[in-house]
């Protein structure tokens, strides 16, 4: 079990969410959330503080009085708790809730202890909040979706529990749960930040790696097919160019190629001087989508690490306005709640994953079209030709994928659009972004799904299936367990559904 204590990794982060750990907060924790409650309390006393003693953007001009303090945290929550749209899944919920518990915990924001001991009450017991995916504009943060968290916390709105959309008010008398006690800014502590789409963003994040994986392998599997020549792939030639991330896909390229009885040496081949054809019989080079593949997903796999980088700093970071310093004992007023480095991250992640579900539809064009492999059955059709279509349908849905996630990869960073009266006059869209960028990669996962499907089938048109490396060899094993020998036609869509399940887990 792993205590949030003063700094929590991506890679805990990640094991609260998907390995389903408890949520344990540390003595310290508790302390320093304590200690900023009662600072606030006292030093906001005869005070002009945003959020406590007045009313919120561009209202923040009238001065609220005492006896109506707690009665604003409520009428800002329920205000905000205007979400529309789908519902986010829960897995997105969990991560942003464990990001705003996290960045309260820093001891910056003033909130009762109620509050997070509630919060990590709803993770430890699977409670999901309900929350929509339209609403928030990524500054003041995701005011409207994390309002919809904090309507769950003050015992309102609805939550998932068991299978089932239920009031919170049930939910709460079931599992024996309190409200949290609302006493000087736990409204504003909660919505006002990035913790929505930060959340999303660490799941899209740890999507991406696995898909990222996914592209490696099956351009190594490729490249064995079509008995490519392994000099793209070594170490002398990406050591020529001075990127770390294109050198460590050739090397985890080469490491998967390991035992391949496929692929050649160039000076095997063509270095000895006995080719004396005019026109070369054999391809002198692959084509872009199969050579290039360490210079394609070299920028992929460094976007990733750079986003790992601004996510982890930011389930860090204290991303509410006012911000408490009780060190000090001041309050600090400005706009923490700038979602600009995740949305700008989310654009760049959604930008490599369209490309890699780019590369790989130009992969999947390669094994289907005979007349450039030259190799395989048109369409990797084993059945028979001009009666059967073998992959001919899911290549359009590949197709049409893939065109979706190019429109998809249009930046939301730049897309602010001024409101709350101008207050909010330039805003960061970030959870957009963050969602946009989910529906990519589960784009691109249907498009790899597509891909795997050509492979297994062409390495049984070629009788390849013992000759292969043994990451191949395992690699078409599992999807051969779900996707058997296609030679007359049937629906291939569970097939699709089945093999991106399983490349997503």
């Amino acid at each position: 079990m792993s205590k949030i204590n003063q700094y929590l990794s991506l890679e805990q982060f990640e094991s609260f969410i998907f390995e389903n750990e408890t949520v344990e907060l540390s003595a310290e924790v508790l302390e320093r959330v304590s200690q900023s409650f009662d600072f606030l309390k006292e030093f906001s006393a005869n005070k002009i503080i945003y959020g406590v003693t007045t009313g919120f953007g561009p209202m923040a001009q009238y001065r609220i009085e005492d006896k109506d303090r707690v009665q604003l945290q409520y009428n800002l929550i329920r205000s905000h708790s205007s979400g529309t749209g789908k519902v986010l899944s829960p897995v997105f919920v969990k991560s942003a809730i464990l990001a705003r518990l996290n960045t309260l915990a820093l001891g910056n924001s003033g909130v009762h202890p109620s509050v997070i001991h509630l919060m990590q009450e709803l993770l430890n017991r699977d409670i999901t909040p309900l929350i929509f995916e339209h609403g928030g504009v990524g500054a003041s943060g995701d005011l409207v979706q994390l309002a919809h968290l904090a309507l769950v916390l003050i015992g309102e709105g609805e939550v998932f529990y068991k299978g089932e959309r239920k009031a919170t008010s049930e939910v709460f008398a079931a599992e024996g749960l309190q409200p949290i006690h609302v006493e000087i800014r736990e409204g504003l502590a909660l919505m006002n930040g990035t913790s929505v789409m930060t959340g999303i963003g660490v799941v899209n994040l740890a999507n991406a790696k696995k898909l990222l994986n996914w592209s490696l392998k099956f351009s190594a599997a490729i490249n064995e097919m079509v008995r490519a020549y392994d000099d793209h792939l070594s170490q002398e030639l990406n050591g020529a160019k001075l990127h770390k991330a294109q050198q460590e896909v050739a090397n985890r390229m080469r490491e998967h190629l390991e035992g391949s009885q496929l692929i050649r040496k160039r000076e095997d081949h063509l270095y000895k001087g006995e080719n004396n054809e005019t026109v070369f019989k054999e391809k002198v080079q692959e084509y872009y989508s199969l050579r290039c593949v360490p210079q394609i997903l070299g920028p992929v796999l460094t976007t990733i690490e750079n986003a790992a980088e601004v996510l982890e700093n930011e389930i860090n970071s204290a991303n509410d306005n006012p911000i408490i310093d009780v060190k000090n004992r001041q309050v600090y007023h400005g706009g923490n709640f700038h979602g600009d480095y995740i949305s700008l991250e989310m654009d760049k992640l959604r930008l490599v994953v369209t490309k890699l579900s780019m590369l790989a539809e130009r992969q999947l064009n390669y094994l289907m079209n005979a007349k450039i492999n030259e190799l395989l059955p048109p369409f990797v059709n084993l059945g028979k030709l001009g009666f059967n279509f073998g992959l001919q349908g899911v290549q359009f849905t590949a197709v049409s994928t893939t065109a979706e996630n190019q429109m998809l990869s249009n930046s939301m960073y730049v897309h602010s659009i001024p409101n709350n009266n101008d207050n909010q006059d330039i805003v960061s869209m970030g959870t957009n972004a963050a969602l946009l960028t989910a529906k990519t990669i589960e784009n691109a996962y249907e498009v790899l799904a597509i891909e795997a499907m050509a492979i297994v089938q062409g390495i049984d048109a070629l009788g390849y299936k013992d000759k292969v490396s043994p990451a191949t060899a395992k690699l078409y094993n599992d999807i051969k367990a779900i996707f058997p020998v296609i030679s007359d036609d049937r629906p291939l869509y569970p097939y699709v559904q089945s093999i991106k399940e399983y490349l997503m887990r």
